[in-house]
């Protein structure tokens, strides 16, 4: 008789109430695949989208939801070599996250460093492989440079703001309360601007002395992409991530030819394994040590039980959190994992 687990679909497309657990057959890891009891899985604005029938998942992959998770290793599959059964590891997934059981590529998975709770884990892979690529990488943020961060208080916004921060830029963030700049200050940023009662290009011209910013990140579009343009320093890049304000609009491109702007955009969903996994792999070696130092980890807003995931989303929705959403599959999940 096949075992079988408890996990979320969206039959339909809708709010918060179209998410419904089903019981489905307990995934058996193939080739190179790590089977990963789930003790904690992030929430994301893409599985907002997803729910919302504007973000299916890519070909092949399972339309259970979650894109990140922690765990346990409970199985493994032929070829695999770096993980056991037992093994605490955190991975980046293309689906399947909001489940009790998972199937992991093992080269995705990393092992979760000993300060760090399942909980903090299941909130880690999403963000910073956004962030690491596309900020470090994609728009190469360098330190002694300043860097306008779009979103602040997201889980996003948190993760690039710390790792901005300890990597030697300076950092300005928009949001859109001042109780929400105040919490952008606490994380890090030097910088905070109301973009409801302040014009965000000017704030940030202000800020650094009428150059602008070297690199902004934005996950809006829409109307801030000529505002983007108009606010970013001579030379500067943008990376833009997902467009929450739509992705179409008349443009005049001119600017971007008299300041020699490099303008830069991806997603991380549906990458290849090999390109997760090169990024895995950098993130172990550059900011695991900053994680086990304390200067950068996930910020968590919340936790809610598995059973309420939609009162999770509910909380998403209003965009009221600051830092990152988690849904708690196990007791102890909060626990560090160095801890006795």
């Amino acid at each position: 008789m096949t075992a079988k687990m408890r996990a979320v679909v969206a039959p339909t497309p809708g709010g918060p109430d179209a998410l419904k657990f089903v019981e489905i057959d307990k995934p058996v890891p193939g080739e190179g695949e790590l089977l990963v009891k789930v003790y904690a899985a992030g929430i994301n604005r893409p599985d907002v989208m997803q729910r919302e029938g504007m973000y299916p998942p890519p070909p092949g992959a399972s339309d259970v939801f979650g894109l990140e998770l922690a765990g346990v290793v409970e199985g493994t599959g032929p070829g695999t070599s770096r993980f056991k059964v037992g093994d605490a590891v955190m991975a980046l997934v293309h689906s399947g996250a909001y489940a009790e059981y998972a199937v992991v590529p093992e080269p995705v998975a990393m092992p979760i460093p000993p300060s760090m709770s399942f909980v903090e884990a299941g909130a880690f892979p999403e963000t910073f492989f956004t962030v690491w690529s596309n900020l470090f990488e994609r728009a190469y943020l360098q330190p002694g440079e300043t860097v306008m961060i779009h979103g602040g208080t997201s889980g996003i916004g948190t993760t690039a703001t710390m790792l901005a921060k300890a990597l030697g830029s300076r950092v300005i963030v928009t949001a859109g309360s001042a109780e929400k700049c105040a919490a952008c200050l606490k994380v890090g940023a030097d910088v905070a601007i109301d973009y409801k009662k302040q014009d965000f290009v000017a704030a940030a011209r202000e800020a650094t002395g009428g150059r602008g910013p070297d690199v902004i990140l934005d996950m809006v579009g829409g109307d801030y992409i000529p505002r983007n343009i108009d606010a970013v320093a001579v030379d500067g890049r943008i990376s833009q991530i997902a467009f929450q304000h739509g992705s179409r609009l008349e443009l005049d491109l001119m600017p971007v030819m008299l300041k020699r702007l490099t303008i830069v955009g991806s997603t991380m969903r549906a990458r290849p394994i090999p390109m997760k996994a090169k990024l895995a792999r950098e993130l172990e070696s550059k900011v695991f040590p900053l994680v086990e130092a304390g200067t950068v980890r996930p910020l968590i807003d919340s936790t809610f039980p598995f059973a309420q995931v939609a009162d999770a989303h509910r909380k998403m929705d209003a965009s009221a959190h600051v830092g990152k959403i988690v849904l708690v599959m196990q007791d102890g999940a909060d626990q560090r994992r160095g801890s006795k």
